[in-house]
């Protein structure tokens, strides 16, 4: 049984199912494979894990954000223009799409320790401020305490002598 590479098995099915599709039968013949192993590709194709895609690079992330930003003003016609126009798919505006959502709603990543000397300087700084506002929160605490123990026993005590030794 001959095994066949994914870069021809992906021309074949394309022949197959592209928009100009030749008959499974005149294809087999023509290319030499049977027509079941044909149509197993054909079914494989159209599972999700089966062929990889054919990757669309050259495209920036500018012209994907364009695309998605055109795409979302129009009706359903329009779009299939669009989508033709463009070379691409369905599933390729609805992966760029989610993209987008997932960029804007993603927080900025703050980097854990292999930041700039600048990064590094700032956080000792504010965990340095942290620990001065809270021994100061606890000497300003210590001195309202001072002034309530004052105010309620007064200085007589400071004053009274100290016990005689016998």
């Amino acid at each position: 049984m001959p095994v066949y590479g994914a870069a021809f098995k992906a021309r074949v099915v394309k022949r197959l199912v592209g928009p100009q599709a030749v008959g499974a039968t005149q294809l087999a013949e023509a290319v030499g494979v049977p027509q079941p192993t044909l149509s197993r590709w054909v079914r494989e194709l159209r599972s999700v894990e089966a062929m990889p895609r054919r990757p669309r690079s050259g495209r920036t992330g500018a012209e994907k954000l364009r695309v998605v930003q055109e795409a979302a003003a129009m009706d359903e016609a329009a779009l299939g223009a669009l989508l033709r126009r463009e070379g691409l798919q369905t599933a390729d505006l609805t992966a760029w799409r989610q993209a987008a959502e997932q960029a804007l709603d993603a927080k900025p990543a703050r980097p854990k320790g292999g930041g700039s000397p600048e990064a590094k300087r700032i956080q000792e700084l504010e965990r340095e401020l942290a620990r001065k506002e809270r021994a100061l929160a606890e000497a300003a605490a210590l001195l309202v305490l001072k002034k309530k123990v004052h105010a309620i026993w007064g200085d007589a005590d400071d004053a009274t002598p100290p016990k005689s030794g016998r």
